[in-house]
């Protein structure tokens, strides 16, 4: 069945229970892949971080990356999960050009971490548990580039060109057990729970986590089933979804989506989905009617994983304070409610603010600046407020000028502009557009006499003791320096010239 209208979001939620499963693969930041030596690093040429063990030829060995192992425990650790005493490797086998190797290092039934938790909260303080199913190890494929159509995907492509660069980073994926009873939240709590697991993430110091980047991205498993069942319904799985927005977006759009399906009589079919950023919609990608057989053997090559329970334990002790009891603690700190703590978690800001005080921000400007205007940009660009061209100590730049009077909050934005568009830090951005606040006392003077003189009517009201007027006298000395006089100065100007007291 083709659906050509949703239903509405109410109506799919009176009928039906949401049942949904979230599958994260983190790219580990490591130096070197997960099972040879080659860099890691992002931005080389096509096909140069490559060797035989990654490209898969004959007679190639590989060997376990020691600190992706030691990632992934801690990683375990901090999901509240139990660490496998004893875990193997496994050859997950299919063909994909994009796998040279035509299998991919994984883990099977045999996973490092298992039987875990994550605690999320959501916009109205409320804390939703969610169950990890596992955590396991295994590698990244290669980037494929499809040419010649016009989506950028391999149907209606002329060629593809591959790089298999990325091919053997260590990957983490998690995996959630079904997340039920979440009803018409499924949505914000996919969204919550990715956010709250990025912020876990970066706090571990394993991966920098930046999923527009790809270094994160989530799978959305989806399916419904009638109120009152028991049964799962058929699930459809939108991959490689690389913002806490789409996630949102994508559990919405496929809760409307199989609600109008099943609806009209139709049949769900098993499948993996493309979600489009345009629209928030998702199409349909590869059909699964029926499990995947991957044909599964332990690893031959590798030796089994057995971290000791001492090992296990001294990185338990080396685990960082996690996101939820720092964010009560910078809540605290800052002296903002729980509301806008959680508004700032959303925003995906906590992170960048911390590191604006670090760089000699106070608080509260930091806050204003990230939560505001840069908040606002983002938004607009449809981006994460992490991905956008301005870094914490860049903001903290502009909020040290702002302090000293160099700025008002006006030049400021557009300093932000500039900084955004590519013009170089703060102090190139405020000498190239000529953005500092004018502080001259004869400048001023002689705008404050010429606005005076231009508003007589205002200036004989100001005489009489309506002080209140003065600021539209201040407003017509901002508007003739383009809003680059010192407006506390402008006002202290008037009310002197026409000897007023407040």
């Amino acid at each position: 069945m083709t659906v050509t209208e949703l239903v509405s979001y109410e109506e799919a939620l009176a009928t039906y229970e949401p049942v949904m499963g979230l599958e994260v693969h983190v790219e580990l930041g490591t130096k070197t892949k997960m099972f040879c030596g080659c860099s890691t690093e992002l931005g080389a040429e096509p096909n140069s971080q490559t060797c035989p063990t990654c490209l898969g030829m004959p007679g190639s060995l590989p060997v376990v990356n020691a600190i992706g192992v030691e990632s992934a425990v801690k990683i375990g650790l901090a999901l509240h999960c139990e660490i496998a005493e004893w875990c193997r490797f496994a050859r997950k086998n299919y063909f994909y050009p994009d796998m040279p190797k035509n299998f991919q290092t994984s883990q099977y039934d045999e996973p490092i971490a298992f039987n875990g938790y994550l605690d999320v909260q959501l916009e109205d303080g409320e804390i939703f548990r969610v169950e990890i199913e596992r955590a396991h190890m295994e590698e990244d494929t290669g980037k494929s580039t499809h040419v010649g159509g016009s989506t950028g995907r391999i149907h209606g492509a002329s060629h593809s060109l591959l790089d298999y660069n990325r091919a053997g980073i260590p990957l983490i994926e998690i995996v959630t057990k079904p997340i039920t009873g979440a009803g018409e939240r499924a949505p914000e709590i996919a969204k919550a729970y990715v956010a709250e697991l990025r912020e876990l993430i970066k706090a571990l110091g394993v991966s920098e986590a930046r999923m527009e980047m790809g270094q994160m991205r989530c799978d959305v498993n989806l399916s419904l089933m009638p109120k009152g069942a028991e049964k799962f319904g058929t699930r459809s799985e939108t991959k490689n979804v690389n913002s806490l927005r789409s996630v949102e977006r994508a559990a919405r759009f496929e809760i409307q989506r199989h609600a109008a399906v099943l609806g009209g009589g139709g049949t769900i079919l098993q499948e993996t989905r493309h979600f489009h950023e345009e629209d928030g919609s998702t199409t349909s990608g590869r059909i699964k009617e029926e499990a995947e057989d991957y044909r599964y053997f332990p690893e031959p090559d590798l030796v089994p994983v057995a971290p000791s329970r001492e090992w296990v334990e001294e990185l338990r002790a080396t685990l960082p304070e996690l996101p939820r009891v720092r964010r009560n603690r910078l809540r605290e700190e800052w002296g903002v409610s729980a509301h806008d703590m959680q508004s700032i978690l959303n925003a995906g800001a906590v992170g960048l603010i911390v590191a604006t005080i670090e760089a000699g921000a106070d608080a509260a400007p930091a806050r204003k600046w990230w939560m505001g205007e840069l908040s606002r940009r983002a938004n607009e660009a449809g981006v994460d407020l992490a991905a956008m061209e301005i870094t914490p100590e860049q903001v903290a730049r502009v909020c040290a000028l702002v302090a000293e009077g160099s700025l008002n909050d006006k030049l400021a934005r557009q300093v932000i502009e500039g900084v955004l568009a590519g013009e170089g830090g703060p102090d190139e951005v405020v000498d190239k557009r000529g953005l500092k606040v004018v502080s001259d006392e004869g400048a001023l003077g002689t705008a404050v006499d010429e606005a005076i003189a231009a508003n007589a009517g205002i200036a004989d009201k100001i005489r009489s003791g309506k002080v209140a007027a003065a600021g539209a006298l201040v407003g017509a000395v901002m508007k003739a320096t383009r809003g680059q006089a010192d407006a506390a100065r402008v006002r202290e100007l008037i009310l002197e010239r026409l000897a007023a007291k407040e």
